[in-house]
């Protein structure tokens, strides 16, 4: 019987194990931060039950505190991962419980109007906003209850509501008890409650934080409108990390590369130099509509939703929108 039950028990474990791994290889962006915060909390809770009884040595606290962004610049000049991993640290349960909701309730839209591949560069660019934000009012306010460290993703979650706020200020989502409310309103009460906070002294280092990711996101979207694509770089920079590694940890090694020359090619190409060249040989210009490009067409639609909100595209344009996010 005891068997039996460690076997079911087993199963149980491998089950959810493959469904995770199947969840963070294929599902989208935002799933994988979610899974990596949660990850991340699993092995803090494991961490702090083992260290809870140790009384000499490494605390539980000293641990913590190795990851999360600091107010003293030396901790953060000789830890310099924690511009990054501090973002991705949550102690209490209900903490990242309402980070990770509002993080997949307000990231599914962005994902949806500027495309899943902007995410992560938002989502890392407003938490290292909120943390520099954090670092720099900790030296001006002191005394103000800032703490001696600073976690969590929420001045990432929110630079992520900025931007879908900006994008779709008139986007329609349902509120327990509230009913339908535009986008743009949940972003001004969000802002205002860390302005609240702040005047009262409560959790103060981190509303300075929240308001240094919506403030990160604010800047994001302003440049998306005009152009400017402010994820591009952090994209690229993830790209050639991410290269590294695999290049790095790869058995594979660059296989001799062989050319193939067509001699008869060579001849053909020759005499097409000798022969009269036409006035417009080389230029193409087509005058079919398709030829407008992919990103016009995409900017014109956020400029409908911009102007009109989400609800006034067409089906087709939304279906477009919806695809145009999957690239």
């Amino acid at each position: 019987m005891a068997k039996s039950q460690k076997l079911k028990e087993s199963s149980m474990i491998t089950s959810i194990w493959t469904d995770i791994k199947q969840q963070f290889s294929h599902g989208n962006t935002l799933t994988r931060i979610i899974l990596v915060n949660i990850a991340v909390f699993v092995i803090m809770t494991i961490v702090r039950l083992i260290l809870m009884p140790v009384e000499d040595g490494i605390t539980y606290d000293d641990f913590l505190h190795f990851f999360a962004i600091s107010s003293s610049g030396w901790h953060n000049l000789t830890h310099p991962w924690v511009l990054i991993t501090h973002m991705f640290l949550h102690e209490q349960f209900f903490h990242i419980l309402w980070n990770m909701l509002l993080l997949y309730w307000f990231g599914r839209i962005v994902g949806d109007l500027l495309g899943d591949h902007r995410i992560l560069p938002i989502y890392l660019l407003s938490g290292l906003a909120g943390g520099v934000t954090y670092f720099m009012m900790a030296q001006v306010l002191t005394g103000m209850g800032f703490g001696s460290y600073a976690l969590g993703a929420s001045a990432a979650f929110m630079g992520i509501i900025v931007v879908a706020g900006m994008t779709a200020p008139d986007y329609i989502i349902s509120l327990l008890f509230l009913g339908d409310v535009r986008l743009k309103y949940i972003v001004a009460v969000l802002v205002l409650l860390d302005l609240v906070a702040i005047s009262w002294n409560s959790n103060t280092g981190g509303s300075f934080g929240h308001l240094g990711g919506a403030m990160m996101g604010y800047v994001i979207a302003t440049q998306l409108q005009r152009g400017n694509d402010l994820t591009a770089p952090v994209n690229d920079w993830i790209q050639g990390i991410s290269s590294f590694f695999k290049n790095l940890f790869s058995d594979e090694r660059p296989k001799p590369k062989m050319a193939y020359k067509n001699p008869k090619f060579k001849k053909e190409q020759q005499a097409g130099r000798k022969g009269n060249k036409s006035p417009n040989q080389g230029r193409h210009k087509s005058n079919d509509p398709k030829s407008v490009s992919h990103q016009e067409k995409v900017d014109a639609i956020l400029d409908k939703i911009k102007q009109s909100g989400y609800n006034s595209l067409s089906a087709e344009e939304k279906e477009f929108l919806f695809n145009a996010s999957k690239k």
